[in-house]
């Protein structure tokens, strides 16, 4: 890994639904939160990445620029399907160990509130009826209706191979899972959605793409979130303070689907998944029982019971024994997404990635208020973008 590198400061804004504000807006929002709480400013930073998925060929990087400072610094605008935000955090961190320079910010951001699953048509105002229509409507996928060409349907077929491999995980497990995430976001304020949810009313809900009800799947919303990260020489010049809570990223690591048969037909979430958590255990010198805290990619219920088994939270096969255990409940063992998950906190492309990393730092700095898990120092954050992307980094409480 060379040189430590730190986040030195960290934002998240409030996730939801936010008319008020537009990309830029918010991810000003995030960037400024994250320069105030490390201490800095804009003119401190040596690099800007900014992670936006929807409005990527706009040049967010640069608009956000004009809103919060043009200082002239190295701009890359990042897109990698749902790893966007850890990819441009990755991407940050990467020019701050190459010594380009000694501070770097990065910023995700996404508006999808009321962004719909399907493309290629529309339905009436007056009419039940999707029609196709376009250049691309003939053959533009039908998720729900005749085909799992997009993500419910691929996770609901990644999860349904899981239980038929393994055993033990039908409908009701699964919405349980989601039951969890829902009872953990009451205690997130900056959570789409804040309120629990019966097993009834999960397992009763819409189904979008069985076994996940509308509940199961993850939130489309708006949000940012920010991140400055620092070389330890740099760190090592601030405050007692500042140094304080900075959080170390012990490892980043980013890989992507290698060449299988399968793979050709159904996305590989597992395969890259593991490839990632094996390098980031490595890297960091730490395994899977040495992680008080998980906040990993549940876009859908069926995806947080697979990585169980894929991050090694569990033997390979184990996932269902876990989760029955207590062990990811925010009172268990290895608490998973007590901030509610992406099904309750939402799932704003672009800013997941480093939302996760926001999550996973407060309760390292003991700074989670209601939800914080007591004396934590190692914590691990997990997203996987289709097409294909992993990105897992370990993160470890400052010893000073």
């Amino acid at each position: 890994m060379g040189e430590d590198i730190w986040i030195l400061g960290i934002h998240m804004t409030k996730f939801g639904k936010r008319p008020e504000s537009d990309i830029v807006d918010l991810a000003a929002e995030a960037a400024l939160g994250a320069l105030a709480d490390g201490g800095v400013t804009m003119a401190d930073m040596g690099v800007l990445a900014a992670g936006n998925l929807v409005n990527a060929a706009s040049g967010v990087g640069q608009m956000l620029q004009k809103q919060i400072g043009q200082t002239g610094i190295p701009v890359y605008n990042v897109v990698n399907a749902c790893a966007t935000g850890a990819t441009a955090l990755r991407t940050a961190i990467m020019a701050v160990r190459a010594g380009e320079c000694d501070m770097g910010l990065a910023v995700g951001v996404e508006k999808l509130a009321g962004a719909g699953l399907l493309a290629g048509g529309s339905r009436k105002e007056d009419s039940p009826t999707w029609e196709p229509h376009g250049r691309q409507g003939a053959v533009a996928p039908l998720d729900g209706r005749v085909g799992t060409e997009i993500m419910p349907g691929v996770f609901a077929q990644i999860g349904m191979e899981y239980a038929h491999t393994y055993g033990g995980a039908d409908f009701e497990l699964f919405a349980r899972i989601s039951e969890k995430n829902h009872m953990h976001s009451t205690l997130n304020p900056l959570a789409a959605y804040n309120k629990a949810m019966s097993l009834e009313q999960i397992m009763g809900d819409v189904m979008i793409a069985y076994p996940n009800t509308r509940p199961m799947c993850s939130a489309n919303c708006d949000g940012a979130a920010a991140a400055v990260v620092i070389s330890d020489a740099k760190l090592r010049t601030l405050s007692v303070e500042q140094r304080r809570r900075a959080v170390k990223v012990s490892a980043s690591v980013l890989t992507s689907d290698p060449w299988q048969e399968g793979c050709q037909v159904l996305p590989d979430v597992n395969t890259l998944t593991r490839d990632a958590a094996q390098q980031a255990y490595e890297t960091a010198g730490v395994g899977p029982e040495d992680l008080d805290l998980v906040e990993l990619h549940d876009c859908f219920a069926t995806a947080e019971l697979v990585h169980y088994d894929n991050l090694m939270l569990c033997e390979q096969g184990g996932a269902v024994d876990f989760f029955e255990s207590g062990a990811p409940f925010r009172d268990g063992s290895m608490p998973v997404n007590v901030s509610g998950g992406l099904q309750s906190k939402g799932h704003p492309i672009g800013a997941t990635g480093i939302a996760n990393i926001w999550e996973v730092c407060h309760h390292l700095r003991g700074e989670a208020g209601d939800r914080q898990i007591d004396g934590a120092r190692v914590g691990l954050a997990h997203v996987i973008g289709l097409g294909s992307a992993c990105g897992v980094h370990i993160l470890e409480k400052a010893a000073a």
